[in-house]
């Protein structure tokens, strides 16, 4: 067990959590969207803390923090994201880059640990303006153009104008030093009910899943809803409806063991109700860690397609609009937090993967990346109920801490 100076404090995180918890309070959660005001005081207030853990940091020129250590040996880069879903969990984010602080804090300032904790704090992890902005950006993959393409979703607000109103207009963008970090590590809540249903304490991420998202179009013929016979019409919301009945049929026998997909939205023109509708649109998710998996399912959806418009009497067509490569994480990470875990929580930890994205995904395709998970009350997030019991949060503060002395160290 590692010397009790090296230690998280448990109140001290607490308090910090806290404390961003205040910042755009709603409910038991926080309405905390990206570039809104109480995000600029959360970013505002990691600044300020970062000089207590011998770091030094601002915001750049897309709303990062990336803090920096001039601190002797290898460095590890650690952090999550600080803005939040609409109406939504005060730990999804914050969790995380208050576990890097804590772990910059204890370590840094000790001379017998060899290196430091770089602290980060991305920017957009939640999608308001987009995909992983700020985690994308830092490894190279997110250019102007695309910035001035960003819209929030919520408002249509631009990102230039965002980034203007907070000041950020013309900053550089931070970008990933080639060797500088030995790697990556985030905590988040696991956004599911594994560990407590368990009764386990710590989840290792083994895996993250990459996120393929498709719009899928229904043409059909918009008419009058009370003087169109039923054999001659062509409903593009019946179709579309018939086609999620089939997706629920045919998937499960071309699927992985772990995947899981989804119609998250579900739009008819033009929507009225004595009006049959003309058009009809899903936007549809398949998320899975295996590419192989991935690229059957695809092909499935298409041959549907395919023979929904052969049949008649709509015609269905598939337009791929997103994909997210999956991540693995690296198995020497794995075993630090798993070694963690056994001298701070009793073994109670579960190597699994991550059903959700993170950033951490991006940033393992260009330095070693891990995640550790702590329980979720009830499975329950991206919504303001979502909640984590004190003594979970800080016996996975005290795991991270030990973990990141690990990595640092070479241990595992």
């Amino acid at each position: 067990m590692p010397d009790i100076n090296l230690h998280a404090d448990g109140q001290r995180v607490l308090a910090d959590l806290n404390a961003l918890r205040a910042l755009g309070a709603y409910k038991t959660g926080v309405h905390k969207p990206t570039f809104s005001e109480p995000h600029k005081q959360s970013l505002d207030w990691l600044v300020r803390k970062l000089p207590e853990a011998g770091l030094t940091g601002g915001i750049d020129g897309i709303g990062n923090i990336v803090s920096t250590s001039a601190k002797p040996g290898p460095k590890l880069l650690a952090g999550s994201h600080l803005e939040s879903q609409n109406y939504a969990g005060w730990l999804d984010g914050p969790l995380g880059v208050v576990y890097a602080l804590e772990a910059a804090r204890v370590l840094n300032s000790n001379a017998s640990v060899k290196g430091a904790v770089e602290v980060a704090a991305w920017c957009d992890e939640e999608g308001h303006f987009g995909s992983f902005l700020g985690s994308r950006s830092y490894v190279g993959q997110v250019s102007e153009a695309e910035i001035d393409a960003a819209r929030d979703r919520t408002s249509g607000r631009t990102m230039r104008g965002a980034l203007a109103d907070m000041g950020l207009a013309g900053r550089p963008r931070m970008t990933a030093e080639p060797g500088r970090h030995v790697g990556y590590l985030e905590a988040h809540i696991e956004q599911g009910d594994t560990l407590e249903s368990g009764k386990l304490a710590i989840g290792v991420v083994t895996s993250i899943v990459g996120i393929w998202q498709y719009r899928i179009t229904f043409t059909g013929e918009q008419n009058h809803a009370g003087t169109t016979r039923m054999a001659v019409r062509k409903d593009a919301g019946l179709a579309l409806a018939k086609f999620c009945v089939a997706i629920d049929e045919r998937f499960p026998a071309a699927c992985g063991p772990r995947t899981v997909w989804t119609t998250g939205r579900i739009t008819l023109d033009p929507g009225a109700p004595s009006i049959i509708p003309g058009g009809a649109e899903m936007l549809f998710q398949i998320r899975d860690d295996d590419p192989s998996v991935i690229a059957r399912l695809e092909q499935l959806l298409k041959t549907m397609a395919d023979g929904a418009t052969a049949k008649g009497p709509c015609i269905v067509s598939v337009e791929k609009i997103r994909t997210g490569a999956p991540a693995m994480m690296n198995a020497g990470i794995q075993d630090a937090i798993e070694a963690a875990s056994k001298a701070l929580a009793g073994g109670r930890s579960l190597r699994m993967p991550s059903g959700a994205g993170h950033d951490a995904q991006m940033l393992a395709t260009v330095m070693p990346a891990g995640m550790l998970f702590v329980p979720s009350i009830g499975g329950i997030s991206h919504h303001w109920t979502e909640d984590t019991a004190d003594a979970d949060i800080v016996t996975g503060a005290r795991v991270f801490v030990d973990a990141c002395r690990r990595i640092l160290a070479g241990l595992r």
